[in-house]
């Protein structure tokens, strides 16, 4: 297992999102996530309730692969760094690694004003080249 930078990793994964070039967008999730990684969010309350609502109980999404991957990261950018008022940034000196393990917080903050409007908590395995293999992402206050 190589040794891994755990807060370098954390501040790549947040500069992922907020990349504007779609073909930077795809390289940059290439370098970060084996070709087969996963990644498994847990929605926010409000997602959750919707879909317990329509009578699924347990709500996760999930992206598979570098193409599933690349629609994530570029929906997400969409969403909230497109318009210039949001970006994303790894919480700084909160990143962790303990093996293939590497648990980090990530923030959306204004970018006018430099508050903090949301973030959550990553928990990533990674391969012997580094990359990530999994990743659960857990979006909170």
């Amino acid at each position: 297992m190589a040794h891994i930078d755990a807060q370098d990793l954390a501040d790549r994964y947040a500069a992922v999102w907020n990349e504007p070039d779609p073909g930077l967008r795809r390289k940059a999730v290439e370098d970060l996530w084996a070709r087969d990684g996963v990644h498994v969010l847990r929605p926010p309350q409000e997602m959750r309730a919707e879909a317990g609502r329509l009578g699924f109980a347990d709500a996760v999404l999930v992206a598979r692969g570098h193409t599933e991957l690349t629609a994530r990261v570029a929906r997400a950018h969409e969403e909230f760094v497109a318009s210039g008022e949001f970006t994303f940034r790894a919480a700084p000196d909160a990143a962790a690694a303990l093996e293939d393990v590497v648990t980090f917080r990530w923030q959306s903050v204004r970018v006018a004003s430099g508050e903090v409007t949301g973030g959550g908590l990553e928990f990533v395995t990674v391969d012997e080249d580094g990359r990530i293999t999994r990743d659960y992402q857990f979006p909170a206050l």
